[in-house]
């Protein structure tokens, strides 16, 4: 984590499925956090990165829970959260057990904003067991798991049983609520992992006036380009602004 050195609030990076948090856009972020004088604070989920366990052993609610801890125990003063396909899932979670007075959430950090990345909401049943084959669905009935081919050169992920049943605990599907904060989303058009419709379909989920969607023409799932970096820095900055502006801190 870096050491805050302004008045601003933090920025805190959320993952997504079987990335880490020195992928590309988490390190452009937290050298322009560093460049900009706000504090960075980023880690790995169990099963992930540098962390302890395994991947194939993880699930939604196991991943929440480990980052309220960070929230709870790291992550000092007013926090802007920002997620990347399921980490945007994630952060999504944590933004709708604030709004609803959760006592799970309690005493977490203070949220000023989010911002979403390529959102993969609901992914354990909209984006996989619905568009799961056949021959996926009963192996993953008989085998407690299913190797679903990556699109990145990685080598299979493990899709594990525990990991779709579990994630049907956490779906948020037509249960609207209103962010405690305002809601930057980006999302490419090119995206193949998860539909462009996916995400515009969020911003009917998500209630209120300060929840704002951005498409990238070109831009595919990872987001990763230069340009998909540059606009995911203005998109941040804008946030920052907006906060000043309407006195969201001081």
């Amino acid at each position: 984590m870096l050491a805050p050195q302004s008045e601003d609030p933090g920025i805190v990076w959320f993952c997504g499925l079987n990335s880490e948090m020195t992928s590309t856009k988490v390190t452009a972020l937290k050298d322009w956090a560093a460049q900009t004088d706000r504090s960075m604070l980023r880690f790995d989920y169990s099963g992930h990165g540098n962390s302890d366990g395994e991947f194939s052993d993880g699930t939604i609610g196991q991943w929440l829970n480990e980052s309220l801890t960070v929230l709870r125990d790291v992550a000092s003063g007013p926090q802007i959260l920002i997620g990347s396909s399921m980490g945007a899932w994630l952060v999504l979670l944590i933004l709708r057990a604030i709004a609803r007075d959760d006592p799970v959430v309690a005493d977490i950090c203070k949220i000023e904003g989010a911002v979403l990345i390529a959102p993969a909401w609901d992914m354990t049943e909209e984006l996989m067991w619905n568009q799961f084959s056949q021959a996926a669905r009963a192996q993953l009935q008989n085998n407690g798991y299913f190797e679903r081919p990556s699109r990145y050169g990685e080598g299979p992920y493990i899709i594990s049983k525990k990991l779709i049943d579990e994630g049907r605990n956490h779906l948020i599907g037509d249960d609207s609520f209103k962010p405690p904060c305002p809601v930057r989303i980006i999302h490419g058009v090119k995206d193949p992992d998860v539909p462009w419709k996916h995400a515009n379909k969020l911003t009917h989920t998500l209630e209120g006036e300060n929840v704002m969607l951005q498409f990238i023409p070109d831009g595919d799932h990872r987001l990763s380009r230069d340009q998909d970096i540059a606009k995911l820095f203005s998109i941040v900055e804008d946030l920052y602004g907006s906060l000043k502006e309407n006195r969201h801190y001081i």
